[in-house]
């Protein structure tokens, strides 16, 4: 052996101490950190457990959980780590969140806020979609209700049932299994944005609001202080839980937030903001703070959600990046899927486009089919416009179709019955004449229709008056045909 040799291998074996070390203390650091996780989970068990009001999830049992003693308890969540919740069987479970106004709050059982979150455990995905309040419904042996009144209706009639009253309705028109929810008051929501020190949010839009009701002032005698002003900075702003729920509920602001639809989308930003900020570690080893959060929320929250399904949330939670939670609002937009009405009082309603719910269903069912990036990226970065028109006596076909695609990334720019309805065979007619070729050839693929080589006469006039008219043009034409009716041809054109 040379000296060389020799001097190396007393260098490589002079260092193995130090590289053991190193290892025995990346374990030692990693021992801890799972203890301090293990103690924190163990202090929030704990103060679930001694939130007698929170573990009476089933109804009619009292506290009878409560009364075992706590080691039995603990050994009993530890055990429920591999039950399964409900839906997870088939990869979707469905929790509804409700949001009231409660006690001392004019109407206080309607639901003002209706969001359905659901998690597709085997892509740690979470989609949530916000139902508007003045979506009219039908209601056993009521006929058709506004859907907000649900909760009230049910509590009148059995105080505790609103929530599953309120799953049933909802389940039934969006042909969905939806097992649990969560009822939150207003003061319980104020009071856990400011247990874990509010919340950020990015303002979309400065706006203002004049007409912001204020909480016990509802039906004062001087009208000028049933209201107060409310206005809000565009960019990053840190919230505490009063001016949180204010932006939530805000829905006379002027401009683009003034509906009910911006309103839903920015309670869509505070949940997960609350979500993130929950869930943060920072909160992971403050297990005081969590258990003043649950004793808070007793007397402000109604769940069937059981300790070992709320622990499990939990931990699916953990795993689900901001960036897999999508959110979505049943709106009456120039594609959306309802419009608008008036019911027998004259009282303003939404309904569904189609007559039926059909619509609802399909996108509500469909909300995990995402479609790959690549060609998400092409059909964009193409900027392709597609205007889809239902060319048979099939209901809701056109609709369906323009969801489909639109999660490809096309843009839909409008949305109707084709003048003449008599299509067998589905029929693209191409407006780039082949400048956009990509685009063209997925939309092909994707909905199984043939290009058509020339442009019908009723297609050109219908044309020459979207140009007299300044309308914007589309790239491309689909008319849908009955070949494109899942119902009767069960795998044709399926979403991929």
């Amino acid at each position: 052996m040379t000296n060389n040799e020799q001097n190396f291998d007393e260098k490589a074996t002079s260092s193995e101490p130090s590289q053991e070390k190193v290892i025995k203390k990346s374990k030692k650091l990693k021992n801890i950190t799972k203890f301090f996780i293990y103690l924190s989970v163990f202090f929030v068990t704990v103060g679930i457990v001694f939130s007698s009001q929170v573990l009476m999830s089933e109804k009619g049992t009292g506290s009878w959980f409560s009364s075992l003693p706590m080691v039995k308890q603990i050994k009993q969540l530890a055990e429920s780590a591999n039950r399964e919740l409900k839906g997870e069987k088939n990869d979707r479970i469905n929790i509804l969140l409700l949001g009231i106004g409660g006690k001392n709050h004019s109407g206080g059982l309607l639901t003002d806020t209706i969001m359905l979150n659901s998690i597709q455990p085997s892509t740690n995905k979470v989609s949530m979609i916000s139902i508007p309040r003045d979506l009219v419904v039908p209601i056993e042996n009521m006929g058709w209700k506004k859907i907000n009144s649900i909760n009230a209706y049910a509590e009148q009639d059995k105080k505790g049932s609103g929530g599953l009253a309120t799953c049933q309705a909802i389940g039934d028109i969006l042909n969905l299994p939806i097992d649990y929810y969560v009822r939150v008051d207003f003061q319980g929501f104020i009071n856990v944005v400011d247990k874990i020190g509010g919340v950020t949010i990015d303002v979309e839009n400065t706006f203002d609001d004049y007409s912001y009701p204020v909480l016990g002032n509802e039906d004062a005698a001087n009208y000028a202080s049933r209201y107060e002003h409310l206005h809000f900075d565009k960019g990053i702003q840190t919230m505490d839980g009063s001016l949180a729920l204010k932006y939530a509920r805000s829905r006379h602001g002027y401009g683009v937030e003034g509906s009910d639809f911006a309103r839903a989308k920015r309670q869509q930003k505070i949940i997960a903001a609350v979500k993130e900020k929950v869930l943060s570690k920072d909160m992971l080893f403050k297990p005081m703070t969590i258990v003043d959060i649950i004793n808070e929320l007793s007397d402000h929250i109604d769940t069937n959600l059981k300790v070992w399904e709320i622990l499990k949330f939990w931990d699916m939670a953990k795993e689900i990046d901001s960036s897999n939670m999508k959110s979505s609002v049943i709106d009456n937009g120039p594609n959306g899927l309802l419009i608008n009405g008036r019911g027998e009082s004259g009282a303003y309603i939404l309904e569904p486009r189609s007559g039926d719910f059909k619509e609802i269903q399909y996108f509500a069912n469909n909300i995990f089919n995402d479609m790959p990036t690549e060609i998400t990226d092409t059909i964009i970065k193409d900027n392709a416009k597609v205007e889809v028109y239902n060319g048979t006596w099939i209901n809701g076909l056109a609709s369906e179709k323009a969801q489909d695609i639109e999660k490809y990334g096309f843009k839909v720019i409008k949305l109707g019955n084709s003048g003449k309805q008599n299509f067998q065979k589905s029929v693209i007619y191409d407006l780039t004449f082949g400048e956009k070729e990509e685009s063209l050839k997925i939309l092909k693929e994707k909905t199984g229709a043939n290009v058509a080589l020339g442009l019908p006469e009723w297609l050109v006039e219908d044309i020459n008056q979207k140009t007299k008219e300044e309308q914007e043009q589309p790239d491309f034409i689909l008319v849908i045909g009955q070949d494109a009716d899942k119902t009767k041809s069960g795998t044709v054109n399926p979403v991929q």
